[in-house]
């Protein structure tokens, strides 16, 4: 005995399927508004005049193009300069985090060793650590190593696995877990050491998690205010985000200069996450597949 379909119960769920779908696609679509709502006020507060911005209501047009505010924003301080300490900053950095995370995740992922998941809970732990707590036993070393004033704070201990690394350690790790044994165990029928095998097998299928890793650290490290406020005292050494703080203070009564400024140093970030988010959404995904 066959069953017959019922034409409108097939019918009605493909209803029920389209409106769903378009009730998801308008709700994201809602949604991405209210979160781009206040960078597009940024940008056209940033190329109006300093009475249009303080109208109100909130203009949601410009009463006129004025990109000089651009260029007057990177003439009023050195912002070039602080754009250079920034991309030196986080160049160092970001190279500094990639290796340390990466070794110490392919130790963990790959190597038997007494106490090797023992050892990862405690570093798992560590993310519960503020970055305050440890604020003065690191000024106390720095200062006795005669680094005050210097990049080496900032960039020394990116090498060293500080703080921040240790949610890349486990973002490098759980992607190592993905990588088949099988080529591993082939390579060291070739005769390769683990180095070999890391560098030349590890690293090379791990790229969309490297990526990830450097898009974060490079955020992380070109937005840090308070490393560079507590370890650096030159004004020509300063990063983009001191440069911020200082216009702050000084043209705080110029907001459209102030966005101006805001909106160049953003720009960075924006294109290295655009170059990179198909790295960035891969890793994601693949380290959520294998624990």
């Amino acid at each position: 005995m066959t069953m017959r379909r019922n034409p409108s119960f097939w019918q009605r769920r493909s209803y029920q399927q389209r409106a769903a779908k378009a009730l998801i696609v308008i709700s994201l679509c809602a949604l991405g508004l209210i979160f781009i709502l206040p960078f597009y006020w940024s940008f056209v507060a940033s190329v109006s005049s300093i009475g249009a911005v303080y109208s109100s209501p909130p203009r949601m047009w410009p009463d006129g193009f004025h990109f000089e505010n651009y260029l007057e924003a990177m003439t009023i301080l050195p912002f070039h300069l602080f754009a250079f300490n920034s991309v030196y900053i986080c160049m160092f950095c970001v190279t500094g985090q990639v290796l340390s995370a990466s070794l110490v995740a392919y130790g963990f992922a790959r190597l038997r060793f007494w106490g090797r998941d023992f050892l990862f809970v405690v570093l798992l732990s560590t993310l519960m650590l503020p970055a305050q707590v440890t604020m003065i036993p690191h000024y106390q070393i720095f200062r006795y190593l005669g680094w005050l004033d210097t990049f080496k704070p900032i960039i020394v201990p990116s090498f060293i696995g500080g703080i921040g690394t240790t949610f890349y350690i486990f973002l490098m790790r759980q992607f190592f877990k993905t990588i088949p044994l099988e080529l591993e165990e082939a390579a060291r029928l070739d005769g390769c050491s683990h180095v070999r095998v890391f560098w030349d097998i590890a690293i090379p299928l791990s790229l969309p998690a490297v990526a990830t890793v450097s898009v974060m650290s490079f955020v992380e490290h070109w937005q840090d205010f308070m490393t560079p406020l507590i370890y650096l005292s030159s004004f020509e050494k300063y990063p983009v985000s001191l440069g911020l703080r200082m216009f702050q203070s000084i043209y705080g009564g110029s907001p459209h200069y102030m966005l101006a400024a805001s909106n160049l140093t953003v720009i960075p970030i924006l294109v290295l996450f655009f170059m990179a988010q198909k790295y960035f959404v891969e890793s994601i995904t693949v380290t959520g597949m294998k624990g």
